[in-house]
Parts: C-alpha cells; sequence; structure tokens
C-alpha cells in the first residue's frame, strides 16, 4: 500500500523521528522509581482532594474493583470515587510499600497499606500501572483487600 500526501509525509517522519507509539525502555529501577512517583502523586490527590487530580491518573480502559461489580472505563471508575473526595477530610489514605516493573518497562505492580484518618491500617491496594506512549503511567487495574480480623 502507497501513502501519499500529507499522509505519506506523516508516515515518513514518523520513521525519522523514530515514533513507534511505545514509550523507549528506560533502566528497571528508573521504571521503578518512576512508579513509587506516581503512586505516592496519586495518593497526593486524596489528601488534597483533588478529584480532577485523581481522574488524570487512571488510564481510559481502567477497572477498580472493590464493589460487587467492577467499575470499568475511567469515567466510571472517576464517578465512582468522587464521593471519597465530598467531605473536606481524606476518608483514607494509602502509600506504596513495594513496586516492581517488569523486565519490558510497560507493566508495574504497587502495593501497600490504606489507612484510615488515625492512621490504622484498615486494607492493602494493589495497583497496576501501565506506561503510555507518552511515557506518563497510567493506572489501569487497581484492588483494594481490607485487612483480615482485627488489623493488629
Amino acid at each position: 500500500m502507497k501513502l501519499s500526501g500529507s499522509m505519506g509525509l506523516l508516515a515518513g517522519m514518523c520513521v525519522l523521528a523514530g515514533c513507534t507509539g511505545v514509550a523507549p525502555k528506560i533502566p528497571h529501577e528508573q521504571a521503578r522509581h518512576e512508579v513509587e512517583a506516581t503512586e505516592r502523586a496519586f495518593a497526593k490527590t486524596m489528601a488534597d482532594r483533588d478529584h480532577a487530580a485523581f481522574a488524570g491518573f487512571l488510564a481510559e480502559d481502567a477497572i477498580f474493583f472493590g464493589g460487587k461489580e467492577p467499575q470499568r472505563g475511567k469515567a466510571q471508575v472517576a464517578a465512582g470515587w468522587k464521593k471519597y473526595f465530598d467531605k473536606p477530610a481524606a476518608p483514607f489514605s494509602w502509600e506504596p510499600a513495594q513496586v516492581e516493573v517488569l523486565d519490558s518497562g510497560m507493566l508495574a505492580l504497587s502495593t501497600g497499606p490504606v489507612r484510615d484518618p488515625d492512621g490504622k491500617i484498615i486494607a492493602t491496594f494493589n495497583s497496576i500501572w501501565q506506561r503510555q506512549p507518552s511515557g506518563a503511567w497510567r493506572i489501569v487495574f487497581d484492588k483494594g483487600n481490607e485487612v483480615c480480623g482485627d488489623g493488629k
């Protein structure tokens, strides 16, 4: 198939510029630090009461588990989490305790504690992050698990 006109020019420019639609590979330790920083920034949206910033970390096809049915897609997840941003004080907080990145540098897992406003661990979270062609990390899966027993 021959490309002509602006499509051909665009395709040629992308080949010359290395446009593949895939973010260039980065060293494993750098990727791990990026994901940890991204998870911390994501958690800060809750502390800052910034629902719009929270939604900015969601991949378009994100899935969050937690209720009876998973929330599917950025719009549904953002709408489902809006209630956690409505009050002046955050109902919970979280932070990454462990982050691991695939050797491909394209997917990562972050996991850690979820705490109530008094600092008591009430759950753990597990998040899967995907590196976008832009190089930004966006969350694609998230599942929280309540602490079993009395949480001690």
